[in-house]
């Protein structure tokens, strides 16, 4: 055990006054990974406050302790107040302080012990223990391998092994993406914590609304646009689309991994327009990096398969944008 993991578990030994960060419109390994670490550190009875900077999708409202969540776009100052309070900061899922918006410079001006807990790439140096590995399929088995270094894997629960799980399920897309022989181990051990695994599945992917269902018709009916020479899919929604179909925090999220389903296609991009700024959500398939698109191109980042950007211009602006820088990097990783 090395000298930094062994400082941590000796400040953990005792009561602290915990905060566990997680980024901006969190998903399902955000959710999880900061409600698994929060359940652990109340069984030694620390003191733990989970601040989300944005509201959570409702399809995530079954997670154990979701509800006692904090969010900073509703209660700002109580926010800020929990952070100075606290000794300890936990930052799970995310690479650099901008991912947690205005909440950023106040954990950069805390005193206290700062751990980062990340796979994404490029972790900036803020944070007194970093644990960073881009291998990992998620944050969540992350957590798996910091409770197994603090050595008390022993202490999962059913309710942390369901949160844990929830993360790998969905930033692996179920096991498609970005999986390792650990990523199995993990889910494995985690089934045998209690996990019920086809009930967990089915609570994050089979709870649409008619409306959800109806807006992912619109998406692939109306504002699907396929480049086959590039193997490339775009989907965009514009401010209009918002507003017709009442679009809210989570509606969207899954939408653009239909465009990996056709045959050919291997690069998917979903591009909407927001009231402020454009964004957009990439998925690749194999070697072709949308990390590298997003990071040199749209202010963004995250992982090769999967990153995302964001631009102030127009939807079309960015959509051209795109479709401009596309054919450089066909010609690097496509064959003709």
């Amino acid at each position: 055990m090395d000298n930094t993991i062994l400082d941590l578990k000796t400040k953990l030994a005792t009561p602290q006054d915990i905060v566990i960060l997680t980024h901006r419109n969190p998903d399902g390994d955000a959710l999880g990974s900061s409600l698994a670490l929060s359940l652990y550190l109340q069984q030694s009875l620390h003191q733990v406050s989970v601040i989300l900077p944005s509201e959570y999708p409702l399809s995530f409202k079954f997670l154990p302790q979701v509800e006692k969540s904090l969010v900073f776009d509703f209660d700002p100052e109580y926010c800020i107040e929990t952070i100075k309070k606290a000794s300890l900061i936990f930052c799970l899922d995310f690479n650099g302080l901008d991912r947690i918006d205005k909440l950023g410079i106040h954990v950069e001006q805390s005193n206290a012990y700062k751990v980062l807990i990340d796979h994404h790439m490029n972790p900036e140096p803020f944070a007194d223990y970093t644990l960073s590995q881009t291998t990992a399929s998620s944050t969540c088995e992350l957590i798996y391998t910091f409770l197994e270094k603090l050595e008390k894997a022993d202490s999962i629960t059913q309710d942390i092994a369901t949160c844990m799980f929830t993360g790998l399920i969905t930033d692996t897309g179920s096991f498609k993406y970005a999986t390792t022989d650990r990523t199995f181990e993990v889910a494995a051990h985690l089934k045998r914590c209690g996990v019920d695994d086809y009930t967990l599945q089915d609570k994050i992917f089979n709870t649409y609304s008619e409306r959800q269902l109806r807006l992912l018709g619109h998406c692939i009916y109306n504002r699907m646009e396929i480049l086959p020479e590039y193997h490339t899919g775009i989907i965009t929604l514009t401010k209009q689309d918002y507003k017709d179909y009442d679009i809210g925090r989570g509606d969207t999220e899954g939408i653009v991994n239909y465009l990996l389903k056709l045959n050919g296609i291997k690069v998917a991009a979903f591009i909407t327009e927001q009231p402020k700024i454009v964004k957009l959500s990439l998925r690749s398939k194999g070697d072709f990096s949308v990390q590298e698109i997003a990071s040199k191109h749209f202010n963004g980042g995250g992982h090769k398969n999967a990153s995302g950007g964001s631009a102030y211009a127009t939807l079309n602006a960015v959509v051209d944008r795109f479709k401009h820088v596309l054919p450089k990097y066909a010609e690097k990783y496509f064959v003709s």
